[in-house]
């Protein structure tokens, strides 16, 4: 396949966005636009409405997840919407496809028991355990996304006060408070764990066995060989589990839904609505386990008095 020349408007709309986007999203952004150039043979900055339904309908042909249609399309969107600002088109031709109907699932959880198991199997003196158990204590006790505890540094911290301060998408500061387990677990770390890792005199707070700053796969890793010595089904857990796991059990406990929602840093507050269907849901399954009469079943035929 014959490398395709860079296109000004596109190159144009990535440099502007990468002034206020994670470079990630970028990156997504460059790859969405390529593929549709690529399909359409041309410029993306040339097409039609007509032009762009036709892509979706091929994408939605091709299998694709209607979530993986809808991130394409958003990227198509935003591009237009720099041309028309720029004044290089009158119209955004994106606006009017329809977008496939997106499938919300309801996100999985650990059982406040789950969580407890997961995060003995951190107990040791060690410098690696003692921030394994920081690390684990503190997903779970602030719903910290994986990005945002892997970036904090030392001072982001406020022990005396249970509270941490941290970066979450589009760079929107919060402060989420936390137990007094993940304090402790924290001042432990922090007076004899950390001390022991930092060979380089980094300002990270989560620190590798090397001495450098733990990254995302390090803590995907640490949560997995968590989970086998807990005795839990390593594949299943990931870091974002026990953010889902935080705000379900503080909605479970009567916490206040905005409340959460802050917690959290979701923009919407219908994504943190979403933690309310999964209380409900638990509710309901504890009910028809423990009932008597949720648990009984009916006999076939009943019984007539002669």
């Amino acid at each position: 396949m014959t490398k395709r020349e860079p296109d000004p408007a596109v190159e144009g709309f990535l440099a502007l966005s990468a002034a206020r986007l994670a470079p990630r999203t970028v990156e997504a952004y460059r790859r969405d636009l390529d593929h549709l150039a690529d399909r359409l043979g041309r410029s993306p900055a040339d097409a039609s409405a007509d032009d762009l339904a036709a892509y979706v309908a091929q994408l939605r042909a091709d299998g694709l997840a209607s979530t993986t249609i809808a991130r394409r399309l958003a990227a198509v969107r935003s591009f237009f919407r720099h041309q028309v600002l720029l004044g290089a088109r009158d119209d955004n031709p994106a606006a009017s496809v329809e977008l496939p109907k997106r499938r919300r699932t309801l996100p999985r959880t650990l059982s406040p028991a789950e969580v407890e198991r997961l995060l003995d199997a951190a107990i040791g003196t060690t410098p690696l355990d003692l921030r394994n158990r920081a690390l684990g204590e503190l997903l779970y006790g602030g719903g910290l996304r994986v990005s945002e505890a892997v970036a904090l540094d030392r001072q982001s911290v406020d022990l005396e006060n249970r509270l941490v301060r941290c970066l979450g998408k589009g760079s929107k500061e919060r402060v989420v408070p936390i137990g007094r387990e993940a304090a402790e677990a924290l001042r432990r770390y922090l007076s004899r764990g950390r001390p022991y890792l930092d060979r380089r005199h980094r300002r990270e707070l989560f620190l590798n066995a090397r001495g450098g700053p733990l990254t995302r796969a390090g803590v995907f890793l640490v949560l997995r060989k968590l989970a086998a010595k807990a005795g839990l089904e390593p594949e299943r857990i990931h870091p974002h589990l026990l953010r889902h796991s935080f705000a379900t059990h503080l909605l479970e406990g009567g916490a206040d839904l905005r409340a959460v929602q802050e917690m959290l840093g979701h923009a919407d507050l219908a994504t943190t609505e979403l933690y309310t269907h999964v209380s409900d849901r638990r509710r309901r399954e504890l009910y028809f386990r423990a009932h008597p009469h949720a648990r009984r079943k009916k006999s076939a035929t009943p019984t007539r008095k002669k």
